[in-house]
């Protein structure tokens, strides 16, 4: 595969898995401990990889939860937060501005912090109440994030009495990281083909909903705009016949991220309109991808690390036909916090 390392990602993902299982002890002390509420407080793309665990807890969970962003959190503050509050705040780096800044104001208000970190020596995982770090990159990140914080969700529904699969599905989420692997391989000539098209375009409306809607928001934000500097819309699908709709005309591409959960018809009902006013039309489906020995229930709460992981592929042929490497930045980092 194309600028691709198995061995770094197979790591990653296992020890992604490794992570979610001690994330299981951790979130039961914190609620033997009386912590009430959880809310999820990440910058930019990490934070919006916390998007399908949130809606997870928000859908079929009494525990209050809700996501906050980092700046606004100290800004505004949140009535949620307290000395009983659980604080998830993922990064990749570690050492994110607005997220050190949101820690700070945290901690102050006595909340516990959990860090889930990409960088074991950063800032916020020094300073964290609980810290989980997984080496990644920006090429295998996406999965691990999804992974630990869905399973830091569903630990915490198995330790309320909400759901009695937990074992089941923490054993279908070991083979992940194969599964994820052989749906690259088998994607690969798809992914240089996708790559073609992203790259051709003016600009790309990306939809999704349910768990795909953050899959949609992250890849149209932070590959396609930030490391591609390629114009799109990130639309959720339950709006895009509320304005979106009145940009589809020929030559507009519409790429269409699609799972396997109740919120399916609503990307298929996009893709019917699309069809018929548009020839751009690109379909990213983890229905199509072949996952042996993982449940249907797992297939559907893993729809955004696999979506990620196919689109990982698109991202490493688009920057070499772009001739624009990932990496390459105008005003990262030296925006003035």
């Amino acid at each position: 595969m194309l600028n691709f390392d198995e061995v770094r990602f197979l790591e990653s993902q296992r020890n992604a898995v490794s992570c979610a299982e001690q994330l299981h002890s951790a979130i039961g002390d914190l609620l033997g401990r009386g912590a009430e509420n959880l809310l999820f407080a990440g910058a930019g793309g990490a934070g919006i990889l916390m998007w399908p665990a949130a809606s997870l807890l928000a859908t079929r969970s009494r525990f209050p939860s809700r996501v906050e962003l980092p700046t606004e959190l100290v800004t505004a503050g949140s009535a949620l937060l307290s000395e009983r509050s659980i604080v998830v705040m993922p990064s990749r780096s570690g050492d994110t501005p607005e997220t050190l800044e949101a820690l700070r104001y945290c901690r102050k208000a006595g909340a516990t912090v959990i860090a889930l970190t990409g960088t074991a020596d950063s800032p916020l995982a020094a300073q964290a109440d609980v810290n989980f770090t997984n080496p990644v990159d920006d090429d295998n990140s996406s999965e691990s994030f999804y992974i630990q914080s869905i399973f830091l969700a569903l630990s915490l529904m198995s330790l309320q009495g909400e759901i009695d699969d937990y074992p089941a599905l923490l054993d279908g989420a070991r083979r992940l990281p194969e599964v994820m692997l052989e749906a690259k391989r088998a994607f690969e000539t798809r992914a240089s083909e996708v790559a073609t098209e992203l790259a051709e375009g003016l600009f790309h409306i990306v939809v999704g909903a349910g768990p795909t809607w953050a899959e949609a928001m992250y890849y149209g934000m932070c590959i396609l705009e930030e490391m591609q500097w390629i114009l799109t819309r990130p639309v959720h699908a339950a709006d895009f016949f509320h304005g979106p709709l009145e940009l589809v005309e020929q030559g507009v591409s519409c790429v269409l991220l699609k799972g396997e959960d109740s919120s399916r018809p609503l990307v298929d009902r996009v893709e019917r309109f699309v069809r018929d006013h548009t020839d751009r039309v690109t379909v990213i489906d983890s229905a199509d991808v072949a996952m042996p020995g993982v449940s249907e229930q797992l297939r559907q709460l893993m729809a955004p690390a696999i979506l990620a992981a196919l689109l990982e592929r698109v991202s490493a042929h688009l920057e070499v036909l772009r001739d624009h490497p990932l990496t390459t930045r105008r005003y990262y980092r030296t925006v003035s916090y």
